[in-house]
């Protein structure tokens, strides 16, 4: 019984951590697809790689809870690992977008997006950071889990866009899915920061 714990408690924690070399993998196809365009393979792929790393992150969470093995440690990895995610396919995305001629004020919106996105982040890490000092429920909370959920497969098809802009993801409905996406982020700032704010006014007392 312990063993098989140990097992499901390792595969859960593979699946967590396996997003990182996905999306490494992504980063690299997409580049090399960027100086081949032609190659529609190309863009399959790396969509693939990039859908597979997205689908980790319903997949670890889920699965640990129906095994009963979600620990503190999975708790913390997992928000690790969407911000490795943000950090490797949101600059690629800017990237791919900077090249194409017609994309320069997109290009824009994604710098924001992804500064947005970044600073976001590093703001729920800090008021964790003050929460753990009191011993707080540090987990995701429902929005940051939406949040998450949506950004996903948000980028899966920002990315078809930027590669191969197909006739039913016209630019309008690009610029719209990020809207959203900017308006979630904000939401969740407002939310940690009021869950966090009692302990951030004992940590400043």
């Amino acid at each position: 019984m312990l063993k098989t714990l140990k097992a499901k408690r390792f595969f859960v924690n593979a699946l967590t951590f396996g997003r990182v070399p996905l999306v490494f993998l992504f980063m690299i196809t997409a580049i090399i697809q960027a100086y081949h365009p032609l190659q529609t393979w190309l863009i399959v792929l790396a969509a693939v790689f990039l859908s597979a790393a997205s689908l980790t992150d319903l997949f670890d969470g889920m699965l640990a809870r129906k095994w009963n093995v979600e620990s503190k440690f999975g708790a913390l990895a997992d928000p690790l690992m969407d911000k490795v995610f943000y950090l490797v396919v949101f600059p690629t995305l800017l990237w791919m977008l900077g090249r194409m001629p017609d994309e320069t004020i997109h290009a824009l919106v994604m710098l924001v997006f992804t500064v947005l996105y970044i600073l976001r982040d590093q703001w729920v890490s800090f008021l964790r950071s003050i929460g753990s000092m009191y011993n707080a429920d540090c987990r995701a909370n429902w929005l940051g889990k939406f949040r998450t959920a949506a950004s996903f497969p948000a980028s899966v098809v920002i990315y078809v866009y930027a590669a191969y802009q197909p006739w039913f993801l016209p630019q309008g409905l690009i610029f719209a899915l990020e809207a959203i996406l900017i308006i979630l982020n904000f939401w969740s700032i407002i939310v940690y920061t009021r869950q966090y704010m009692p302990y951030m006014r004992m940590a400043i007392k």
